[in-house]
């Protein structure tokens, strides 16, 4: 969030913003298809299998054919990626073509960022391995790297950039680079530090040995129907990049932005369930334990009900005082503000399916069905381009996201229904409760964050940040009290939910 309000108060929301969205996007959407998405999908869940079956020696050697294999393929589409930037650009946002300086921009830092790529691809591996070892303090933190990096580079860098006649923005993708590097470089340290550091095969040989062997193979069965789905997100992504670009200029960055919000408390509750959840799921899995991976699933979506309901709150009902305490300084405008939040209440309404999806999407992985949310993922991508029809005239980008929302809310209830529909996961007692629970201590809340968002001029208060932020964050503050009281008011005991076997 340190970054984003960086970003927002050095470069606010222009031509130049939106050319590096853009082109920060374009790594990205093939992280998401390659690292995290398809390749984590697959490897986590044979690589947990494989250790619980076939011991430690056999794991080591699966590593290191999957390292083997990653590192030729990520050097050649590195280097492709990087040929073919001008292509990519335009097939992600033709739009920038209306004002030849965002294009060019853009096509210049695509090809600064996308090594990017091999980075990331190359954590998500030690990641998956760390996370099967139960080590997630590492994985979990390295991100950050990213973060301080761009902020350093934002910082420091964009003045000397100017000075040599290219614009200051060009600093963050020097800073994307740099925080992929120190990325990787902390996780290989963390593998070796517990042995776990493959031996990678440089040799043509020793690359078509590892392709060919049983466990990539494997790998890379899954990993097919798993690229299906990820890639029907990650499409739907760029076609709303694609209808962005064409609006008012400023629309990419003001979706960028309230992305940015909403992906907080995504990380914090979806993401983070998810990647403890994963490999215990596939343990319990491989081990026939139908109790324990039902029980396991039902823990985690209880955990999204009460978290993410007062979070999406938020968002619909304080967005406004959000949006200032983080963007409104220095070029992001009274403007901005409004275009920005209005995009995140769209978001906020799909907030509890964007962070289930995290949850109910694993239970499919960890049985090693990838089909499945590739059909769902199908269906959502097609209902979500045919709400773009109605949304978008009415609320232009703001359109955009609220389909995404929407889209998002369809996903996880078609996910959760499947599971149950199978018998792979069985709710437990209480949920009726809870769900009375959670109504009243949010409505409480909700009528405060209502009260409190009309209450203060937020964009008048500008001139004075510090009183701004410190309003915000003690109404954010004051409402969590008022959730968590209301909870345990009404018979919710945090020791009992945090371990049910209490």
């Amino acid at each position: 969030m340190l970054r984003e309000l960086l970003v927002a108060s050095i470069f606010g929301a222009s031509v130049l913003t939106d050319a590096f969205n853009v082109a920060f996007r374009i790594p990205n959407l093939f992280r998401r298809l390659f690292a995290e998405g398809a390749f984590s999908q697959a490897f986590v869940p044979v690589l947990s299998s494989t250790l619980a079956s076939e011991g430690e020696e056999k794991t080591h050697l699966l590593i290191a054919q999957v390292a083997t294999i990653m590192v030729w393929v990520l050097v050649g589409v590195s280097a492709l990626g990087v040929l073919a930037s001008p292509l990519l650009v335009w097939i992600m946002a033709s739009g920038l073509e209306q004002q030849p300086q965002g294009m060019q921009a853009a096509i210049v830092m695509t090809r600064w960022m996308f090594p990017y790529i091999g980075f990331m691809s190359l954590v998500a591996l030690a990641a998956g391995i760390l996370n099967t070892w139960r080590r997630f303090a590492v994985p979990a933190a390295t991100p950050v790297l990213l973060n301080l990096c761009m902020i350093a580079s934002a910082w420091f860098l964009t003045p000397w950039i100017e000075s040599l006649g290219y614009p200051g923005i060009y600093a963050l993708a020097l800073g994307v680079m740099l925080g992929g590097v120190l990325q990787l470089w902390v996780q290989v340290a963390a593998l070796k530090k517990r042995g776990l550091w493959p031996s990678i095969g440089l040799g043509w040989g020793t690359f078509q040995q590892a392709l060919h062997a049983p466990g990539p193979q494997k790998i890379l069965h899954l990993m097919v129907p798993s690229l299906l789905g990820v890639s029907v997100a990650q499409l739907s992504l760029l076609i709303n990049t694609q209808i962005a670009s064409h609006m008012v200029t400023g629309s990419v960055s003001w979706l960028n932005y309230a992305d940015r919000l909403m992906e907080f408390p995504t990380a914090m509750l979806g993401v983070a369930l998810s990647v403890v959840l994963t490999p215990q799921l596939a343990k319990a899995k491989s081990s026939n334990d139908t109790l324990a991976y039902s029980s396991l699933l039902d823990w985690g979506l209880r955990w999204v009900f009460v978290l993410s309901c007062p979070a999406a709150l938020a968002l619909l009902l304080f967005s406004t005082p959000m949006v200032c305490m983080l963007y409104n300084y220095g070029r992001f405008s009274p403007l901005d503000v409004e275009q920005t939040q209005i995009a995140l209440m769209g978001y906020g309404v799909g907030l509890m399916g964007l962070v289930a999806i995290k949850v109910l999407a694993p239970g499919f992985y960890a049985q090693q069905d990838t089909k499945t949310p590739v059909k769902i993922a199908i269906v959502v991508l097609v209902l979500t381009q045919l709400m773009n029809f109605l949304w978008v005239p009415l609320f232009a980008h703001a359109g955009l996201a609220l389909s995404i929302g929407l889209g998002a809310m369809f996903n996880a209830l078609c996910l959760w229904y499947y599971l149950k529909k199978s018998g792979s996961y069985r709710p437990q007692m209480g949920w009726s409760v809870l769900f009375f629970q959670v109504l009243g201590a949010g409505s409480l809340m909700g009528i405060f964050l209502y009260w409190a968002n009309a209450h203060w001029d937020w964009i008048g208060m500008r001139s004075e940040p510090l009183l701004r932020v410190t309003l915000a964050l003690g109404v954010m503050g004051l409402s969590v009290v008022i959730y968590l009281v209301t909870l345990w008011l009404m018979g919710l005991r945090f020791k009992r939910f945090i371990n049910p076997h209490l």
